[in-house]
């Protein structure tokens, strides 16, 4: 099993993921500052579920540091339709896992690796799977 962060950029794309050692709050913290780092000095909306490790007591410090540059927004209990990312995730899925059979976990790896290849070189098919035209920059 592999365990990934993501996000996607619906205006123009751009997927960015991490595997992290372990899906905790640390981790997610790593994961929010390798996005900001991205995006330099824009500001994100972080469009999230309500997974325990989104909400932990941890982050609230970098939250409230960076909340000139980080939005969260939480979804409804039971509403992953809603989040763009989860189409990604679907994606990757029955592209890469659904009915392949991989052998050793670093076989995962490199089939995972090659999908978010594809998605970098193709970020239109990206804005075409999660329902998104792409928007002006402002």
């Amino acid at each position: 099993m592999v365990s990934l962060f993501g996000c996607v950029n619906i205006r123009n794309g751009e997927f960015l993921c991490m595997e992290p050692n372990q899906c905790n709050a640390q981790s997610f913290y790593r994961f929010l500052r390798y996005t900001l780092t991205q995006y330099g000095d824009r500001h994100v909306v972080m469009i999230l579920d309500n997974a325990r490790i989104h909400h932990a007591k941890i982050l609230e410090p970098f939250l409230q540091e960076q909340e000139h540059r980080l939005t969260l927004l939480f979804l409804p209990a039971y509403s992953p339709n809603l989040n763009a990312v989860e189409r990604i995730w679907g994606w990757l899925k029955e592209s890469v896992i659904v009915n392949r059979f991989h052998a050793t976990r670093q076989d995962i790896r490199k089939s995972v690796s090659s999908f978010l290849e594809h998605l970098d070189r193709f970020p239109k098919k990206v804005l075409q799977r999660i329902g998104s035209l792409a928007m002006p920059e402002y």
